[in-house]
């Protein structure tokens, strides 16, 4: 629908305010070395230290992304129809950042400050357990992946692979829940029980399945960029003394 009404154009829509989300994939990685090093000293076991602080560590991200992801869900199904959102621009010359703030103020008079966070706790039960599941899982495939591995193969590039095993199975994980949270957002529901009593009624039950394969996809090229991204400055973070340690 995009591409018939707006062209390429279209299918873009939302992506400049989506880069404000840059600022939560800081304080994320930030906290969960925190949350990380904190845990460390209490327990040596590499699951329960990757899932408390990929879990604190969604819970800052998400109270950073979620006002800014449903200004772009809202800017994102614009032109799709007229029974489609609950708010729209008045002009549809407007330049994206100007529909931004239209968008902005609707929802501010509609519904306060709480309408940026229509959602949160649909986010939260969708992002937390992907990030509790997600490093774990990292972990685990990285670990596995090297044993199987010869001995002289580069352990970024078995790292590089199992971010996106990781991620996929995280994504079928909270699937159903990431479905729910984005009609909750959308529609201006408020039950989540509700909201997924009526997707399963509408759709069937492979409703809690919609975009997985979408996400799944999307999620790799994220998750190279955040694994090379995050070894690599693990690695020139090291003491020099500490580097011959590790096999890279």
């Amino acid at each position: 629908i995009g591409v018939r009404t707006e062209g390429i154009r279209g299918l873009y829509r939302g992506f400049l305010v989506n880069l404000f989300t840059l600022v939560s994939g800081q304080g994320y990685i930030t906290t969960y070395e925190l949350v990380r090093n904190y845990v460390s000293r209490y327990t040596n076991n590499n699951a329960i230290k990757s899932l408390a602080a990929g879990s604190l560590a969604s819970l800052v991200a998400q109270t950073i992304t979620v006002p800014i992801d449903v200004i772009s869900q809202h800017l994102m199904i614009m032109g799709q129809g007229e029974n489609v959102g609950r708010f729209k621009p008045r002009s549809k010359t407007s330049v994206t950042f100007g529909q931004s703030q239209e968008i902005i103020i609707q929802i501010f008079r509609s519904d306060g400050l709480r309408g940026f966070y229509r959602g949160y706790i649909a986010s939260l039960l969708t992002y937390i357990p992907n990030s509790a599941l997600w490093w774990p899982f990292y972990h685990f495939y990285a670990e596995q992946l090297s044993n199987l591995a010869p001995s002289n193969c580069p352990h970024l590039i078995l790292q590089a692979v199992a971010g996106p095993l990781a991620a996929a199975t995280a994504a079928t994980v909270t699937n159903p829940m990431d479905v729910v949270r984005a009609r909750v957002q959308v529609e201006g529901k408020t039950s989540l029980i509700e909201t997924f009593k009526q997707l399963v009624v509408e759709e069937g039950t492979w409703g809690i399945t919609k975009g997985l394969s979408a996400r799944i996809i999307s999620s790799t090229p994220t998750t190279l960029a955040l694994v090379i991204g995050y070894e690599t400055l693990k690695k020139i973070s090291l003491k020099p003394e500490l580097i011959e340690y590790r096999h890279w």
